[in-house]
């Protein structure tokens, strides 16, 4: 009986032993399922095309092409004389300017820049002078400059997409007064739009897309005028002179581009 019993218990554990080595073997083969899936799908995502980033368009390239409108303020400093059959009386002024200008570019042959442009400015420019000597010693000659013109045209390189130095000349228009006072009477006066002509250059920066701002230098020449003043006593045959004008400027501004 106690064989019997051994023998029981012998055939007992092996049926777990086997029960235990059966688990086991499914469970390695459950991970190496699981393994060769995992490989599988990594495989398969690799080989699986990408999906292309989203399309951005690349910003519109700089150009200075285009007509444009703006404003501008700096000052202005004149040059002026009055010659006389018997002597000369000159003097320099400075005062404000301001006003605005419209014009258009085109752009060529890379960074190449022509333009045409007008400006118009107020100026508040004046100077007096006394006259030292001649039948009109003592007297005032007062010279103003009210207000110019110029029509341009330009040429410029840009160095860089958005900088543009440039180079400008053409025609100018300025309303110049002439005074001549003496014993606290006007005794002659010369008023009357010139016309001359300007050069001048400057540098302008594109800061955003359609706006621009500039700095510039510019010479005007107005040539001569003449008129005469006559006063019983000191002119009893009239004074003749004729009046010299030049005018300079320094601006900034700014230009709006309407395409």
């Amino acid at each position: 009986m106690p064989n019997a019993l051994i023998f029981m218990e012998v055939l007992n554990g092996s049926a777990v032993w086997s029960q235990r080595r059966i688990v086991t073997q499914k469970s390695s083969l459950m991970l190496l399922a699981a393994a060769i899936g995992l490989a599988a799908s990594q495989a398969s995502a690799a080989d699986r095309p990408r999906r292309a980033p989203p399309y951005i368009p690349p910003a519109p390239p700089v150009t200075w092409t285009g007509c444009y409108i703006g404003a501008n303020i700096g000052g202005a400093f004149g040059d002026a004389s009055a010659t006389f059959n018997f002597g000369e009386v000159s003097g320099n002024g400075s005062g404000f300017a301001g006003g605005g200008q419209i014009g258009c570019d085109y752009q060529f042959a890379g960074g190449w820049v022509i333009g045409i442009r007008n400006m118009f400015d107020g100026t508040s420019n004046s100077k007096s002078r006394t006259i030292g000597a001649g039948p009109l010693a003592g007297g005032e000659v007062k010279f103003e400059n009210r207000w110019f013109d110029t029509m341009t045209a330009r040429v410029g390189y840009a160095v860089a997409p958005t900088w543009l130095p440039y180079f400008q000349g053409g025609g100018a228009w300025g309303h110049t007064n002439t005074d001549i006072n003496f014993g606290g009477v006007q005794i002659g006066q010369t008023s009357k739009t010139r016309s001359g002509w300007t050069i001048g250059g400057g540098v302008e920066w594109m800061f955003a897309p359609r706006w621009s701002a500039f700095l510039e230098g510019n010479f005007m020449g107005f040539g001569s005028n003449g008129g005469t003043a006559f006063t019983p006593v000191t002119c009893p045959a009239d004074c003749a002179w004729s009046t010299k004008a030049t005018e300079a400027t320094a601006l900034v501004g700014v230009n709006y581009r309407l395409w």
